[in-house]
């Protein structure tokens, strides 16, 4: 499968869809990803921290832990798994293509379906929860799922507020002369969601296609656009010690104070599309992209080259407890070496 920016949505066709108001975790007939020896040399779109460890997620639901070395642990999907979050040490779930939420109590060592839909014809690109009962899925044209029971049942919601008021006024007259068009149509109108973000206050920011900068601080009820000039897509968003940083195509990135009201754009040493952000130190922020480019931020707004892998895209960077940086993308993980 070739990689594409934002984590492969662009390679996908997308149909009609339907929004169905309530799902159970209850799967049918799973099919369980393969144990494959060269897994870690495959696709691997995220990498988070668990406990004294790691776990990394990819192509066709490959699950990767790390303890010291990677070992691929099975999950009930064959689907693309695009992204990875972790509670605490033992509450994760993991999201992807098929409207896939896998969910594991254990760090990540067994994994169980809580949601596959197929039909929906959309996937997944990042989830978040804020406790152990209550959680957000996001993903493509506006997809965004909400669990308040740790994922047993997710419902849809449709945020209207992040519509272009033109859109607005056309569902309303859809709605009103063509229900079956309506329903259609509200399905593609909504922009990519992206990127979840929990800020150090509460609040959630949301990041996506056509600048998509937005915040909301009622748990994700609602959301308001943040004032964002730049219109090209965002991918990700990190959260520093006094800082707000998002970042996407074509090297755009954009930081902010915490109250998000003003939002400066910094210049990079290159034109590659940012995908995965990490902070590594109270002054330093770690950027990963398209062209194998590794990238160091300082506080200042400076920034330079760390290394470039040829040949790669890269999508996600973590650290492991020895304080080794891992890097994760189109030819799988790997060590930052310095």
């Amino acid at each position: 499968m070739s990689f594409r920016i934002l984590q492969c949505v662009a390679a996908l066709s997308f149909g009609g869809a339907f929004f169905p108001s309530t799902l159970s975790a209850t799967p049918s007939d799973p099919i369980f990803s393969q144990i494959q020896p060269l897994a870690a040399s495959s696709l691997i779109l995220d990498i988070a921290n668990v406990g004294k460890g790691l776990v990394a997620v990819g192509e066709r639901g490959h699950a990767l832990v790390y303890d010291g070395s990677w070992h691929q642990v099975a999950t009930p999907v064959s689907s693309q798994l695009t992204k990875v979050f972790f509670l605490n040490d033992k509450l994760g779930w993991a999201v992807g293509h098929d409207a896939t939420i896998l969910h594991t109590q254990d760090g990540g060592q067994t994994w169980q379906q809580q949601m596959h839909s197929p039909e929906i014809e959309k996937p997944f690109l990042d989830v978040v929860f804020l406790d152990e009962n209550n959680g957000i899925a996001i993903g493509a044209y506006g997809l965004f799922y909400r669990t308040n029971d740790g994922g047993a049942h997710w419902s849809d919601e449709f945020h209207e507020e992040l519509l272009a008021e033109e859109d607005v006024s056309y569902l309303a007259e859809l709605k009103d002369s063509d229900q079956s068009a309506y329903v259609s149509a509200r399905a593609s109108l909504l922009p990519h969601f992206n990127r979840i973000l929990t800020l150090t206050d509460g609040r959630l920011l949301l990041v996506g296609e056509l600048g998509l900068v937005a915040v909301s601080g009622d748990k994700g009820s609602t959301f308001a656009r943040t004032s964002f000039d730049y219109d090209g897509s965002m991918f990700n968003a990190i959260e520093t010690k006094d800082a707000v940083y998002v970042m996407g195509l074509r090297g755009h990135i954009f930081k902010a104070d915490v109250s998000l009201s003003q939002w400066n754009e910094i210049e990079l040493p290159v034109q590659s599309s940012i995908n995965g952000a990490m902070s590594v130190s109270d002054d330093a922020v770690y950027l990963v992209g398209n062209a194998g480019i590794v990238i160091k931020l300082n506080e200042d707004d400076t920034s330079s080259i760390v290394t470039r892998r040829q040949g790669e895209n890269l999508v996600s960077i973590a650290k492991d407890n020895q304080g080794n940086m891992w890097l994760s993308g189109s030819q799988g993980l790997f060590i930052l070496k310095p």
